[in-house]
């Protein structure tokens, strides 16, 4: 006979792969009906980038079959509620998560990975926002094909700048206030400043994660943000070659380092290889093989991913279009990135460790 209770208590077995409790303690379990042999409800995921779905629907229905009634009609829908530890926090109170990406140096990709991360993120359901702190070098109006200048809003008595929308990614950028070809030419003390406008005087509104691409190397603005700002995690962007890998590891060092420190989610590595587009099942490992594998063993952190690297990759940068949408690999290596990624935070949003 099914009843609720029978059927919680078999979900008691299922214990979520990350957090490594079962999801009726977790409060994962909510709106369940039973409608004769009919069962439904919904698993509350920490997060709409999950990878791990299909395998929590598996567990469930074989629990509830195995232990309540093989006949059993199990239907199972998801939702999300992105999990945070800033309630408290009285800075981008909207904000649930932020997210700074760094590399040691530049050429690596940094910004690109920023970007396809923020877009696989929102592709999963997620509400993103997207800051270029790279002052002296913003990519980001190139790589979504942005030239519009911002505008500004009044609220509760102060004026605020309004990010730019694309592909349902709120954007900001000091590229977006200059003249295509002008310099910045300014000191220590003016950028901090301008990243602290940047983070406190913008209507982010209400978002799960803020990505903030940081300039390459280490300096005020990572300084600032670190210092001032409560960041959920850091992601590190290096391709394969040890050149790249010794800069990384500044600035792993960097983020460790005593009043900086700031949690590091781990490595992901970009570049792994080149695949010609008439012959996508060659790879060709222009900068080495197995780098980001290294840097993520020897840092003792997790290896997020591995990104491969096309020249309709870099054609779509350029010209501002959405790669995710055109390479089915490159999308692929993308969403198990930001499946990664936001397994990570919920992870330690949850105060524990994969």
């Amino acid at each position: 006979m099914l009843s609720k209770d029978k059927v919680l208590e078999a979900l008691s077995q299922v214990i979520e792969p990350d957090l490594k409790k079962d999801l009726v303690s977790l409060g994962m379990i909510e709106n369940l009906t039973i409608d004769g042999r009919k069962v439904r409800f919904t698993i509350v995921l920490t997060t709409p980038a999950c990878p791990l779905k299909d395998l929590m629907r598996n567990a469930c229905v074989n629990a509830i079959t195995l232990m309540v009634d093989k006949g059993a009609e199990v239907e199972i829908d998801f939702s999300s509620r992105v999990n945070t530890v800033r309630e408290n926090s009285n800075v981008l109170q909207g904000v649930k998560n932020i997210i700074a990406v760094a590399s040691g140096k530049g050429g690596v990709g940094k910004s690109t990975v920023a970007a396809n991360l923020a877009i696989s993120l929102v592709q999963e359901g997620a509400k993103v926002g997207l800051l270029d702190a790279d002052i002296y070098g913003p990519s980001i109006p190139t790589l979504f094909g942005v030239s519009s200048s911002l505008e500004m809003v009044e609220e509760d008595g102060k004026s605020l700048i309004v990010p730019i929308e694309r592909e349902g990614i709120k954007l900001l950028s000091i590229g977006f206030m200059m003249k295509p070809g002008q310099a910045v030419v300014w000191r220590g003390p003016m950028i901090s400043s301008a990243i602290r406008q940047f983070m406190n005087d913008v209507a982010w509104g209400e978002l799960d994660y803020l990505i903030i691409d940081l300039p390459p190397g280490t300096g005020d603005i990572h300084l600032t943000l670190a210092q001032q700002f409560p960041i959920t995690g850091v992601v590190i962007v290096s391709t394969p070659q040890e050149m790249a890998l010794t800069d990384a590891r500044k600035a792993i060092a960097m983020f460790r380092m005593q009043g900086a420190t700031v949690p590091l989610l781990g490595v992901v590595e970009n570049m792994s290889y080149f695949s010609p587009e008439d012959q996508p099942e060659k790879k060709y490992y222009l900068f080495g093989r197995g780098g980001g594998e290294k840097l993520a063993v020897e840092s003792e952190l997790p290896l997020l991913g591995e990104i491969p690297f096309t020249e309709s990759v870099r054609a779509d940068g350029d010209a501002g279009i959405n790669a995710l949408g055109r390479n089915k690999e490159y999308s692929a290596a993308f969403a198990n990135f930001a499946g990664n990624v936001a397994r990570q935070i919920a992870v330690r949003n949850a105060g524990m460790a994969i």
